[in-house]
Protein backbone atom coordinates (compact mmCIF):
# COMPACT_ATOMS: atom_id res chain seq x y z
CA UNK A 1 0.00 0.00 0.00
CA UNK A 2 2.99 2.71 0.30
CA UNK A 3 4.08 1.66 -2.86
CA UNK A 4 0.73 2.92 -4.29
CA UNK A 5 0.64 6.20 -1.99
CA UNK A 6 4.19 7.07 -3.09
CA UNK A 7 2.86 6.86 -6.78
CA UNK A 8 -0.03 8.60 -6.09
CA UNK A 9 2.20 11.16 -4.15
CA UNK A 10 4.14 11.45 -7.54
CA UNK A 11 1.58 11.71 -10.19
CA UNK A 12 -0.16 14.70 -8.25
CA UNK A 13 3.49 16.34 -8.10
CA UNK A 14 4.37 16.18 -11.69
CA UNK A 15 0.42 16.94 -12.48
CA UNK A 16 0.83 19.66 -9.83
CA UNK A 17 4.23 21.11 -11.50
CA UNK A 18 2.85 21.12 -14.62
CA UNK A 19 0.04 23.44 -13.07
CA UNK A 20 2.16 25.85 -11.48
CA UNK A 21 4.72 26.05 -13.38
CA UNK A 22 3.18 28.84 -15.68
CA UNK A 23 2.83 31.47 -13.13
CA UNK A 24 6.79 32.12 -12.33
CA UNK A 25 7.13 31.73 -16.41
CA UNK A 26 4.62 34.36 -16.90
CA UNK A 27 6.96 37.49 -17.19
CA UNK A 28 9.40 35.28 -19.87
CA UNK A 29 6.36 33.96 -21.73
CA UNK A 30 4.86 37.77 -21.84
CA UNK A 31 8.08 38.83 -23.51
CA UNK A 32 9.04 35.73 -25.75
CA UNK A 33 4.88 35.49 -27.46
CA UNK A 34 4.84 39.52 -27.28
CA UNK A 35 1.61 39.46 -24.89
CA UNK A 36 -0.27 42.01 -22.37
CA UNK A 37 -0.70 40.57 -18.98
CA UNK A 38 -4.09 40.36 -19.26
CA UNK A 39 -3.34 37.97 -22.15
CA UNK A 40 -0.67 36.22 -19.71
CA UNK A 41 -3.06 35.20 -17.84
CA UNK A 42 -4.52 33.26 -20.74
CA UNK A 43 -2.13 30.48 -20.76
CA UNK A 44 -3.08 29.90 -17.22
CA UNK A 45 -6.66 29.80 -17.62
CA UNK A 46 -6.38 27.38 -20.71
CA UNK A 47 -4.95 24.85 -18.75
CA UNK A 48 -7.97 25.32 -15.92
CA UNK A 49 -10.44 25.62 -18.69
CA UNK A 50 -9.73 22.24 -20.14
CA UNK A 51 -9.39 21.11 -16.70
CA UNK A 52 -12.56 22.39 -15.18
CA UNK A 53 -15.20 21.70 -18.06
CA UNK A 54 -13.90 17.72 -18.49
CA UNK A 55 -13.65 17.47 -15.21
CA UNK A 56 -17.45 17.74 -15.06
CA UNK A 57 -17.45 14.54 -17.24
CA UNK A 58 -14.95 12.54 -16.64
CA UNK A 59 -15.27 11.64 -13.11
CA UNK A 60 -19.25 10.42 -13.47
CA UNK A 61 -17.94 8.12 -16.27
CA UNK A 62 -14.96 6.99 -14.28
CA UNK A 63 -17.47 6.15 -11.88
CA UNK A 64 -18.74 2.93 -14.06
CA UNK A 65 -15.70 2.27 -15.68
CA UNK A 66 -12.41 0.88 -14.36
CA UNK A 67 -10.06 3.94 -12.56
CA UNK A 68 -6.75 2.51 -13.46
CA UNK A 69 -7.43 2.39 -17.25
CA UNK A 70 -9.11 6.00 -16.99
CA UNK A 71 -5.67 7.11 -14.97
CA UNK A 72 -3.06 5.33 -17.72
CA UNK A 73 -4.85 6.95 -20.70
CA UNK A 74 -5.11 10.57 -18.56
CA UNK A 75 -1.62 10.37 -17.21
CA UNK A 76 -0.73 9.53 -21.48
CA UNK A 77 -2.35 12.40 -22.85
CA UNK A 78 -1.25 14.62 -19.95
CA UNK A 79 2.41 13.73 -20.74
CA UNK A 80 2.20 14.58 -24.55
CA UNK A 81 0.52 17.39 -24.43
CA UNK A 82 2.89 18.76 -21.71
CA UNK A 83 5.90 17.40 -24.11
CA UNK A 84 4.16 19.62 -26.87
CA UNK A 85 3.79 22.98 -24.81
CA UNK A 86 8.02 23.01 -25.04
CA UNK A 87 7.51 23.04 -28.61
CA UNK A 88 4.76 26.18 -28.61
CA UNK A 89 5.47 28.95 -31.06
CA UNK A 90 3.13 31.50 -29.94
CA UNK A 91 0.62 32.08 -27.36
CA UNK A 92 -2.18 29.93 -29.52
CA UNK A 93 0.00 27.34 -29.79
CA UNK A 94 0.77 27.46 -26.41
CA UNK A 95 -2.77 28.39 -25.44
CA UNK A 96 -3.79 24.93 -27.35
CA UNK A 97 -1.44 22.18 -26.26
CA UNK A 98 -1.87 24.30 -22.34
CA UNK A 99 -5.88 23.02 -22.50
CA UNK A 100 -5.11 19.50 -24.04
CA UNK A 101 -3.16 19.10 -20.85
CA UNK A 102 -5.77 20.44 -18.26
CA UNK A 103 -8.11 18.04 -20.74
CA UNK A 104 -5.67 15.15 -19.78
CA UNK A 105 -5.60 15.78 -16.06
CA UNK A 106 -8.92 16.22 -15.76
CA UNK A 107 -9.46 12.15 -16.44
CA UNK A 108 -6.15 11.41 -14.02
CA UNK A 109 -6.09 13.63 -11.24
CA UNK A 110 -9.55 12.48 -9.85
CA UNK A 111 -9.23 8.82 -9.86
CA UNK A 112 -6.18 9.50 -7.58
CA UNK A 113 -8.39 11.17 -5.23
CA UNK A 114 -11.31 8.47 -5.34
CA UNK A 115 -9.21 5.82 -5.04
CA UNK A 116 -7.88 6.26 -1.89
CA UNK A 117 -11.12 5.20 0.16
CA UNK A 118 -11.27 2.22 -1.79
CA UNK A 119 -7.69 1.30 -1.47
CA UNK A 120 -7.14 3.02 2.52
CA UNK A 121 -8.71 1.82 5.50
CA UNK A 122 -11.53 4.27 6.41
CA UNK A 123 -9.42 5.77 9.65
CA UNK A 124 -6.23 6.43 7.45
CA UNK A 125 -7.85 8.40 4.87
CA UNK A 126 -7.29 11.93 5.97
CA UNK A 127 -3.43 10.36 6.43
CA UNK A 128 -3.28 9.12 3.14
CA UNK A 129 -4.76 12.30 1.62
CA UNK A 130 -2.44 14.40 3.78
CA UNK A 131 0.70 12.69 1.82
CA UNK A 132 -0.93 12.86 -1.75
CA UNK A 133 -1.90 16.28 -1.32
CA UNK A 134 2.27 16.30 -0.49
CA UNK A 135 2.66 15.70 -3.72
CA UNK A 136 1.30 18.68 -4.91
CA UNK A 137 2.92 20.82 -2.30
CA UNK A 138 5.98 19.60 -2.89
CA UNK A 139 5.62 20.30 -6.59
CA UNK A 140 5.43 23.79 -5.39
CA UNK A 141 8.95 23.45 -3.03
CA UNK A 142 10.94 21.52 -5.12
CA UNK A 143 9.29 21.01 -8.78
CA UNK A 144 8.35 24.68 -9.29
CA UNK A 145 12.02 25.96 -8.23
CA UNK A 146 13.73 23.31 -10.18
CA UNK A 147 11.23 24.43 -12.79
CA UNK A 148 11.75 27.64 -12.96
CA UNK A 149 16.10 27.02 -12.98
CA UNK A 150 15.96 24.86 -15.90
CA UNK A 151 13.86 27.77 -17.45
CA UNK A 152 17.09 29.60 -17.78
CA UNK A 153 18.38 27.80 -20.01
CA UNK A 154 15.04 28.44 -22.05
CA UNK A 155 11.31 28.62 -21.20
CA UNK A 156 10.93 25.15 -23.09
CA UNK A 157 12.68 22.98 -20.82
CA UNK A 158 10.34 22.40 -17.92
CA UNK A 159 7.77 21.24 -19.92
CA UNK A 160 9.76 18.71 -21.80
CA UNK A 161 10.99 17.57 -18.73
CA UNK A 162 7.59 17.23 -17.18
CA UNK A 163 6.25 15.37 -20.63
CA UNK A 164 9.49 12.77 -20.36
CA UNK A 165 8.84 12.25 -16.44
CA UNK A 166 5.13 11.35 -16.75
CA UNK A 167 6.04 8.88 -19.24
CA UNK A 168 8.13 6.81 -16.33
CA UNK A 169 5.29 7.56 -14.47
CA UNK A 170 2.87 6.01 -16.86
CA UNK A 171 4.94 2.78 -16.47
CA UNK A 172 4.87 2.29 -12.90
CA UNK A 173 1.35 2.87 -13.16
CA UNK A 174 0.62 0.34 -15.14
CA UNK A 175 2.72 -2.36 -13.46
CA UNK A 176 2.22 -1.28 -9.48
CA UNK A 177 -1.53 -0.14 -9.13
CA UNK A 178 -4.16 -2.88 -9.09
CA UNK A 179 -7.93 -2.95 -10.93
CA UNK A 180 -10.06 -0.44 -9.25
CA UNK A 181 -13.24 -1.96 -10.72
CA UNK A 182 -16.68 0.38 -10.34
CA UNK A 183 -18.02 0.59 -7.39
CA UNK A 184 -21.57 0.15 -9.13
CA UNK A 185 -22.81 -1.71 -11.71
CA UNK A 186 -22.73 -0.29 -15.67
CA UNK A 187 -26.12 -1.53 -15.77
CA UNK A 188 -27.13 0.14 -12.86
CA UNK A 189 -25.31 3.51 -13.64
CA UNK A 190 -26.91 6.95 -13.85
CA UNK A 191 -26.61 9.04 -16.82
CA UNK A 192 -23.87 12.01 -15.96
CA UNK A 193 -26.85 14.74 -15.60
CA UNK A 194 -28.68 12.30 -12.93
CA UNK A 195 -25.20 11.68 -11.12
CA UNK A 196 -24.91 15.12 -10.41
CA UNK A 197 -28.57 15.38 -9.91
CA UNK A 198 -28.29 12.64 -6.89
CA UNK A 199 -24.88 13.79 -5.21
CA UNK A 200 -26.46 17.77 -5.29
CA UNK A 201 -29.96 16.94 -4.02
CA UNK A 202 -30.38 18.87 -0.68
CA UNK A 203 -28.54 22.33 0.07
CA UNK A 204 -25.76 20.79 1.75
CA UNK A 205 -23.50 19.77 -1.04
CA UNK A 206 -24.52 22.65 -3.11
CA UNK A 207 -23.01 25.15 -0.60
CA UNK A 208 -20.50 23.47 -0.01
CA UNK A 209 -19.36 23.31 -3.70
CA UNK A 210 -20.02 26.84 -3.84
CA UNK A 211 -18.22 27.36 -0.67
CA UNK A 212 -14.98 25.35 -2.05
CA UNK A 213 -15.01 26.93 -5.15
CA UNK A 214 -14.94 30.79 -3.47
CA UNK A 215 -12.24 29.48 -1.75
CA UNK A 216 -10.01 28.28 -5.06
CA UNK A 217 -11.01 31.72 -6.76
CA UNK A 218 -9.40 33.36 -4.06
CA UNK A 219 -6.64 31.19 -3.70
CA UNK A 220 -5.39 31.14 -7.18
CA UNK A 221 -6.28 34.68 -7.97
CA UNK A 222 -3.24 35.58 -6.09
CA UNK A 223 -0.87 33.05 -6.99
CA UNK A 224 -1.23 33.21 -10.75
CA UNK A 225 0.43 37.05 -10.55
CA UNK A 226 2.96 35.87 -7.85
CA UNK A 227 5.41 35.55 -10.25
CA UNK A 228 4.44 38.87 -12.05
CA UNK A 229 4.23 40.99 -8.67
CA UNK A 230 7.50 40.06 -7.50
CA UNK A 231 9.38 40.66 -10.73
CA UNK A 232 7.53 44.12 -10.81
CA UNK A 233 8.32 45.23 -7.22
CA UNK A 234 11.35 43.79 -6.53
CA UNK A 235 12.95 42.99 -10.17
CA UNK A 236 13.79 39.19 -9.86
CA UNK A 237 14.01 37.34 -12.49
CA UNK A 238 12.62 33.41 -13.01
CA UNK A 239 15.19 31.76 -11.11
CA UNK A 240 14.91 34.56 -7.92
CA UNK A 241 10.74 33.47 -8.18
CA UNK A 242 11.47 30.35 -7.99
CA UNK A 243 13.44 30.81 -4.85
CA UNK A 244 10.63 32.69 -3.17
CA UNK A 245 8.26 29.52 -4.48
CA UNK A 246 10.58 27.31 -2.59
CA UNK A 247 9.75 28.66 0.92
CA UNK A 248 6.18 28.74 -0.63
CA UNK A 249 6.02 24.81 -1.18
CA UNK A 250 8.10 24.11 2.02
CA UNK A 251 5.55 25.61 3.95
CA UNK A 252 2.75 23.48 2.25
CA UNK A 253 4.99 20.25 2.34
CA UNK A 254 5.64 20.60 6.27
CA UNK A 255 1.69 20.92 6.87
CA UNK A 256 0.69 18.25 4.60
CA UNK A 257 2.82 15.43 6.05
CA UNK A 258 1.83 16.42 9.48
CA UNK A 259 -0.93 18.56 9.43
CA UNK A 260 -3.72 15.88 10.12
CA UNK A 261 -2.19 15.58 13.62
CA UNK A 262 -2.42 19.41 14.49
CA UNK A 263 -6.25 18.97 12.78
CA UNK A 264 -7.33 15.88 15.17
CA UNK A 265 -6.10 17.75 18.27
CA UNK A 266 -8.15 21.15 16.86
CA UNK A 267 -11.10 19.75 15.52
CA UNK A 268 -12.37 20.20 12.03
CA UNK A 269 -14.20 23.14 12.61
CA UNK A 270 -11.81 24.80 14.40
CA UNK A 271 -8.84 24.35 12.14
CA UNK A 272 -10.81 25.36 9.34
CA UNK A 273 -12.21 28.54 10.40
CA UNK A 274 -8.27 29.78 12.11
CA UNK A 275 -6.66 28.86 9.41
CA UNK A 276 -8.50 30.37 6.75
CA UNK A 277 -8.67 33.94 9.17
CA UNK A 278 -5.24 33.56 9.70
CA UNK A 279 -4.84 33.35 5.74
CA UNK A 280 -6.86 36.56 4.89
CA UNK A 281 -4.63 38.28 7.00
CA UNK A 282 -1.56 37.43 5.94
CA UNK A 283 -3.03 38.25 2.38
CA UNK A 284 -3.93 41.79 3.34
CA UNK A 285 -0.82 42.30 5.03
CA UNK A 286 1.44 40.66 1.94
CA UNK A 287 1.42 43.86 -0.57
CA UNK A 288 3.21 46.34 1.85
CA UNK A 289 5.83 44.19 2.91
CA UNK A 290 9.11 45.94 2.51
CA UNK A 291 11.66 43.03 1.26
CA UNK A 292 11.78 39.55 -0.25
CA UNK A 293 12.65 37.93 2.94
CA UNK A 294 9.79 38.91 4.43
CA UNK A 295 7.43 37.56 1.54
CA UNK A 296 9.33 34.49 1.64
CA UNK A 297 7.85 34.06 5.27
CA UNK A 298 4.96 34.96 4.87
CA UNK A 299 4.05 32.90 1.96
CA UNK A 300 5.86 30.02 3.82
CA UNK A 301 2.88 30.66 6.46
CA UNK A 302 -0.07 30.79 3.92
CA UNK A 303 0.99 27.71 2.09
CA UNK A 304 1.88 26.10 6.01
CA UNK A 305 -2.09 26.77 6.59
CA UNK A 306 -3.02 25.86 2.98
CA UNK A 307 -1.32 22.42 3.24
CA UNK A 308 -3.80 21.47 6.58
CA UNK A 309 -6.49 22.93 5.23
CA UNK A 310 -6.83 21.61 1.87
CA UNK A 311 -7.11 17.48 2.33
CA UNK A 312 -9.57 18.54 5.05
CA UNK A 313 -11.62 20.26 2.57
CA UNK A 314 -11.55 17.18 0.27
CA UNK A 315 -12.35 14.76 3.04
CA UNK A 316 -15.47 17.14 3.91
CA UNK A 317 -16.50 16.57 0.06
CA UNK A 318 -15.97 13.08 -0.04
CA UNK A 319 -18.33 12.30 2.95
CA UNK A 320 -21.41 13.86 0.49
CA UNK A 321 -21.24 10.35 -1.31
CA UNK A 322 -19.71 7.13 -0.58
CA UNK A 323 -21.20 5.50 -4.11
CA UNK A 324 -20.17 8.71 -6.29
CA UNK A 325 -16.63 9.39 -5.09
CA UNK A 326 -15.13 10.14 -8.79
CA UNK A 327 -18.67 12.42 -9.16
CA UNK A 328 -17.53 14.18 -6.25
CA UNK A 329 -13.34 14.27 -6.94
CA UNK A 330 -14.69 15.57 -10.47
CA UNK A 331 -16.62 18.06 -9.40
CA UNK A 332 -14.51 19.18 -6.56
CA UNK A 333 -11.47 19.62 -8.96
CA UNK A 334 -13.66 21.30 -11.49
CA UNK A 335 -14.57 23.68 -8.76
CA UNK A 336 -11.09 24.08 -8.50
CA UNK A 337 -10.13 24.83 -11.60
CA UNK A 338 -13.13 27.07 -12.90
CA UNK A 339 -11.75 29.20 -9.42
CA UNK A 340 -8.03 28.92 -11.13
CA UNK A 341 -9.35 30.47 -14.16
CA UNK A 342 -11.45 33.08 -13.47
CA UNK A 343 -9.30 33.81 -10.53
CA UNK A 344 -6.22 34.34 -13.50
CA UNK A 345 -8.58 36.24 -15.20
CA UNK A 346 -9.98 38.47 -13.19
CA UNK A 347 -6.61 38.87 -11.33
CA UNK A 348 -5.18 40.09 -14.73
CA UNK A 349 -7.77 42.61 -15.05
CA UNK A 350 -7.05 44.32 -11.29
CA UNK A 351 -3.36 43.95 -11.78
CA UNK A 352 -3.80 45.79 -14.82
CA UNK A 353 -6.22 48.11 -14.13
CA UNK A 354 -6.77 48.27 -10.57
CA UNK A 355 -3.79 48.96 -8.35
CA UNK A 356 -1.41 45.72 -9.28
CA UNK A 357 -1.01 43.21 -6.47
CA UNK A 358 -3.07 45.15 -3.38
CA UNK A 359 -6.87 44.41 -5.38
CA UNK A 360 -5.77 40.98 -5.85
CA UNK A 361 -4.95 40.40 -2.49
CA UNK A 362 -8.27 42.18 -1.48
CA UNK A 363 -10.21 39.97 -4.28
CA UNK A 364 -8.29 36.56 -2.48
CA UNK A 365 -9.52 37.87 1.55
CA UNK A 366 -13.07 38.96 0.28
CA UNK A 367 -13.24 35.36 -1.53
CA UNK A 368 -11.96 33.56 1.76
CA UNK A 369 -14.15 35.29 3.58
CA UNK A 370 -17.43 34.45 1.88
CA UNK A 371 -16.50 30.88 1.36
CA UNK A 372 -15.53 30.45 5.42
CA UNK A 373 -19.43 31.85 6.02
CA UNK A 374 -20.93 29.02 3.03
CA UNK A 375 -18.53 26.05 4.57
CA UNK A 376 -20.38 26.84 7.93
CA UNK A 377 -23.68 26.98 7.04
CA UNK A 378 -23.40 24.07 4.59
CA UNK A 379 -23.12 22.13 8.07
CA UNK A 380 -20.70 19.66 6.04
CA UNK A 381 -18.31 19.78 8.40
CA UNK A 382 -20.65 17.68 11.06
CA UNK A 383 -20.42 14.74 8.59
CA UNK A 384 -16.73 14.51 9.05
CA UNK A 385 -15.42 12.16 11.63
CA UNK A 386 -11.60 12.25 12.06
CA UNK A 387 -9.19 9.98 14.20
Amino acid sequence: MNKIITLFFLIMFFIGTDTFIVSPLLPILRESFGISIEQSGWIVSAYALGYALFALIAGPLSDAWNRKKVLLFGLLGFGIFTLLCGFAVDFWTMFAFRLLAGISAAFASPQVWAAIPQLVQPHKVLKAMGVVTAGLAFSQMLGVPIGSYLATAGWQTPFIMIGCCTFLIVIWTAVLLPALPPSIQKQKALSIRNRYRSLLQGSTPKVAFLAYFLFQLGNFAAFSFIGTWLSDKFSLNVANIGTVILFLGLGNTISSLFGSSLVNKVGPKHSLIYGVIFIGLLYLLLPYLPSVTYVEITYFLIFLILGMIFPLMMSMLQTLSATARGTVSSLANSSMYFGTMVGSFTAGMLYAHSGGFISVSLFSVICFGVSLILFIRSGVLLGLRLK
